[in-house]
């Protein structure tokens, strides 16, 4: 019979290519691995591994071994978790999706709050947008998303998902510092035509909302340059190839960049999605700690 001890230590070795790698993954020694490795083989009365120059690869028996015990350890974490829910313990795992530009100021301090308040909670993070991380969540392999919602476009979200908002950036156009439409004053949207545009790709919450805005105000964007991110975004800005509607915080300090106001004012919501009903410990934890750093006060 197959110890489940030995069966988390190939699985180790898989997963990390090397048995001196998988022994630091581990916290133990390399001749301990190598040593369950044996047992292991003797139980199976077959090889699992050969060595391939430094590293290790895996016999077919080997593969099935190993992915045997990733799926005893996906129950075992998931049974630990369903447990820990009774106890209203946030333990095991937390899948968050994000929004890129969420990441720094949004998600790195919950996850550093989460780290110190919940040891046991073991968080993924995935960047992306909305149109890709909802259905996920709806299927369970994400456990919370951040989506964004513009004042004149709010977020499109199914039936069984909700939103909390967490905060709201003013939305400005981006322009190189010596264009004829940088200045202090607001500008109106009507008079942003003949440029190129940068932009998040079709089929995104923030494409989708920009290019409707505009076209609102008899503008229709030409959009050269598709581009997820913002600050790479903004690298097209700067060198004078493209303007583009933007939230002012997550680009607020980059060089050679104007943010110009827009009339009528545009707003920003990120918020945090989640399924509907009562959170389980470890989403409700999540939320809990988004909520915290974007108030700065401790939540119960």
């Amino acid at each position: 019979m197959f110890g489940w001890d030995r069966l988390r230590v190939l699985a180790a070795v898989a997963d990390h290519g090397s048995i001196t790698a998988a022994a630091a993954a581990l916290h133990v020694t390399s001749p301990a691995v190598s040593q369950q490795i044996r047992k292991l083989e003797r139980e199976a009365g077959c090889a699992l591994v050969v060595r391939e120059g430094r590293g290790i690869r895996l016999t077919p028996a080997g593969h099935i071994a190993a992915q045997a015990a990733r799926d005893v350890d996906r129950t075992i974490t998931t049974a630990e978790a369903e447990v820990a829910t009774l106890r209203g313990e946030a333990v095991g795992p937390l899948r968050i999706g994000a929004l890129n530009s969420s990441v720094g100021p949004l998600v790195a301090p919950a996850l550093r709050l989460l780290a110190r308040r919940h040891p046991r909670l073991v968080p993924r993070a995935w960047t992306g947008e909305a149109v890709d991380l909802i259905p996920k969540l709806e299927t369970r392999d994400l456990d919370v998303v951040l989506v964004e919602s513009w004042s004149t476009m709010p977020a499109r979200l199914p039936p069984k998902v909700t939103v909390r908002p967490l905060v709201t950036h003013e939305v400005v156009l981006a322009v190189q510092p010596g264009h004829p439409l940088a200045g202090p004053d607001p500008v109106p949207l009507h008079r942003i035509e003949g440029e190129a545009w940068t932009a998040c790709r079709p089929g995104t919450d923030n494409h989708e909302a920009q290019i409707q805005t505009m076209r609102r105000h008899g503008v229709e964007p030409t959009v050269r340059y598709v581009v997820d991110d913002f600050l790479t975004q903004m690298t097209l800005v700067a060198a004078g190839l493209a303007v583009t509607l933007v939230p002012r915080d997550p680009v607020e300090s980059f060089p050679g960049v104007a943010l110009v106001p827009v009339a009528p004012a545009l707003t920003r919501t990120i918020g945090v999605a989640t399924r509907q009903g009562e959170l389980p410990p470890a989403p409700a934890a999540m939320v809990d700690a988004l909520l915290e750093v974007v108030s700065g006060e401790p939540r119960p």
